[in-house]
């Protein structure tokens, strides 16, 4: 059953050695995010499983590893509870994996990928699945808003995107799974929102658990969506 749950975004300059000289600019960002983990982890799940988006459906479930190479540091991180070596992870699972990692979390871990344009129905019944692995689960959720909120974002301006990020939101921010489920995949797609489909696995694990949910960061620094949110 799902216990708690952590709601954050995925972007790699989360890391400070990878922002360097940008470091300070999303310290905001870092500290929610940190916050959120900490209060997943103090809920007491036997099991975390870190869901994100990535090229193909692929679960990860002996250990992981994910290397921030690609973006010019050399280091890896790992699952909690996994082995030395492992398949690399996403991602946006890699940036999971570097939170549960500064949180010090040594709960037995699990990692799961999922397209972007994967159908909602699909992500309702994985997290279903998900929410039953254990008596007690925690997830940590990974995924951006739109990332067309500015003229200078990844996609260009798009007019939809800021009252896309905030219904987003307002649904993150209040537990409202209905809202999560019906987020429109084309829409999501259009505005490049590829946290879409994790918040749908969130959504679906969540069904008939009562949790109640608290934003406690909503920006769109760079101009993409970003928000954290704990849910327990």
């Amino acid at each position: 059953m799902l216990v708690a749950a952590a709601v954050c975004p995925c972007p790699p300059l989360l890391v400070p050695e990878v922002a360097a000289g940008a470091a300070a600019e999303l310290e905001p960002l870092r500290a929610a995010c940190a916050e959120a983990v900490a209060a997943l982890l103090a809920a007491g799940p036997e099991l975390i499983v870190v869901v994100g988006t990535g090229p193909e459906a692929e679960v990860w479930t002996e250990g992981g590893v994910g290397s921030l190479h690609r973006y010019g540091v050399g280091r890896v991180v790992r699952l909690p509870s996994g082995g030395v070596d492992g398949p690399e992870l996403a991602p946006a699972l890699t940036i999971g994996a570097w939170l549960l990692e500064q949180a010090g979390a040594a709960v037995p871990t699990h990692a799961c990928a999922v397209p972007a344009d994967s159908p909602a129905a699909r992500m309702a019944g994985l997290g279903e699945g998900l929410a039953g692995l254990a008596d007690r689960v925690g997830l940590l959720v990974m995924g951006d808003g739109s990332a067309r909120r500015s003229l200078k974002a990844p996609g260009y301006l798009d007019g939809r995107a800021e009252e896309y990020d905030g219904a987003v939101a307002r649904a993150l921010g209040s537990a409202d799974l209905a809202a999560l489920a019906g987020l429109d995949a084309g829409l999501a797609a259009e505005l490049l929102a590829e946290g879409r489909a994790p918040w749908q696995v969130l959504a679906g694990a969540a069904e008939g658990t009562g949790l109640t949910a608290r934003l406690t960061y909503q920006d769109a620094p760079y101009g993409v969506g970003y928000f954290v949110a704990s849910w327990g």
